[in-house]
């Protein structure tokens, strides 16, 4: 049989790994998939150094454009990355009947709705299980493997770079700063980290996977986003004392009045399994009504981990592209005309627990005015412990009872006109994941 030829958009880190996967385990896949999968073609900017990789018998150009209209390929691959070119390149191979896959999440959660209707009129796949926790199948699994539950919410350490530096401020005692020049001489984060540590990153993620979850539009312009830039030490050493670890988590819950879709530091009891991803692994964990909780975990980013991703949706679309469109798996899980118009929660009205850390001095009356404040904006107060600074001063830390955001934006106003306090409240949010 005609083997699949694919057009490579990329060959960096990725690409190269697909490259490599489909040279080393061509017989396999091709066993899988029904048929051989070939690289035809790549499109880079470096032809010289595609050329060395590639060899002889592979096109190489520097026009990605040229692939998506090249009537002899079959499959664009997309790995280039960015939301403009990218863009415009996988819409003109939707446009010519070409199937597409794509690691590009940042795409997907800014453009994925004009993509995927473009591919619904067109009758094509757009395959990205690459564009979410590298290696491991949480696509699949929610799409497909999942798809009896109505899923409830889904927690994900979604983020290597982040879950890296944290796990070493824990262990290490280190600051923020210190281990993120760890993590970029070791290659875990970027010369420039901005998306990876302020949550950028893990909201483009979770966009993709609120919306295969509960069957809503990607809305990445609703997510609630904080990154871990400003956390310090101290904070990670509190909440270790008081039986937690602090990870940035992806969380979308199903609400009676909407979805939550927010990132953030939260604090995670440490017996959890979550708590106990280190280093730059992912998990996600999801809550179905009838499977319950299930746990998804392993390498969520590298060359061989995510090109595992990229050529398992290559097999995917080798095995359907002659299916009728009608059949195939919907690209977000739910029919086209079966999606929801479900409210994305602001923040104001998520409903959580909280972590308060503030310096204040050390004087009579201080907690009585602390706690009026708290009771006056609903807020129940679970512990409270206190921590002398120097002579005159004392810091103060509470975990409450679950509360809404927006009450406690209230009393944090408040609580910081206080004339005895002489700090920022730190505010952290407590996730009591089952």
């Amino acid at each position: 049989m005609k083997p699949i030829r694919v057009g490579l958009l990329g060959l960096g880190v990725v690409g190269g790994g697909v490259w490599t996967v489909l040279a080393q385990n061509g017989g396999e896949i091709a066993r899988r998939a029904g048929r051989r999968i070939e690289v035809a073609a790549v499109a880079v900017r470096d032809v010289a150094k595609a050329r060395a990789l590639v060899g002889a018998d592979v096109a190489v150009t520097t026009d990605c454009m040229a692939l998506a209209q090249d009537p002899d390929i079959d499959i664009i691959v997309e790995l280039m990355g960015g939301d403009t070119v990218a863009r415009d390149c996988i819409l003109q191979a939707i446009a010519q009947g070409k199937h597409v896959v794509t690691a590009n999440k940042a795409l997907l959660a800014v453009h994925g709705n004009e993509i995927f209707a473009a591919a619904q009129e067109r009758g094509v796949m757009v395959a990205f299980e690459a564009a979410v926790a590298g290696g491991i199948p949480i696509i699949k699994a929610i799409r497909e493997g999942l798809t009896a539950n109505r899923i409830q919410w889904l927690a994900g350490i979604i983020n290597g770079t982040t879950n890296f530096i944290l796990s070493e401020m824990r262990q290490r005692g280190l600051p923020f700063d210190a281990v993120l020049a760890e993590a970029q001489r070791l290659g875990y984060a970027e010369a420039d980290p901005t998306f990876d540590i302020e949550g950028v990153d893990a909201a483009h993620k979770l966009t993709l996977l609120a919306s295969l979850a509960f069957g809503i539009p990607v809305q990445f312009d609703k997510a609630y986003i904080e990154g871990i830039s400003r956390l310090a030490s101290e904070d990670i050493v509190h909440a270790e004392r008081l039986g937690y670890r602090i990870k940035l988590l992806g969380i979308t819950r199903r609400r009676p009045e909407g979805i939550e879709l927010r990132v953030h530091p939260a604090l995670v009891p440490d017996h959890c399994l979550l708590a106990n991803v280190e280093g730059a692994m992912n998990a996600v964990l999801v809550r179905g009504d009838a499977v319950g909780p299930s746990l998804y975990y392993g390498q969520g980013a590298g060359a061989l981990p995510t090109a595992s991703a990229v050529v398992a949706d290559l097999v995917d679309v080798a095995r359907l592209q002659m299916a009728d469109p009608e059949h195939r798996v919907p690209h977000l899980a739910f029919q086209p005309d079966a999606m929801a118009d479900i409210p994305v929660l602001p923040m104001a009205d998520v409903r959580t627990s909280f972590y308060l850390r503030l310096r204040v001095d050390d004087r009579p009356g201080v907690l009585a005015d602390l706690a009026r404040v708290l009771s006056a904006a609903g807020i129940s107060v679970g512990s409270m412990f206190q921590q002398p600074h120097g002579e005159h001063q004392a810091d103060i830390i509470f975990l409450t009872h679950e509360a809404r955001e927006g009450d406690v934006d209230q009393a944090l106003d408040a609580i910081q006109r206080l004339p005895f306090v002489r700090s920022d409240v730190t505010r952290l949010r407590v996730e009591n994941i089952n």
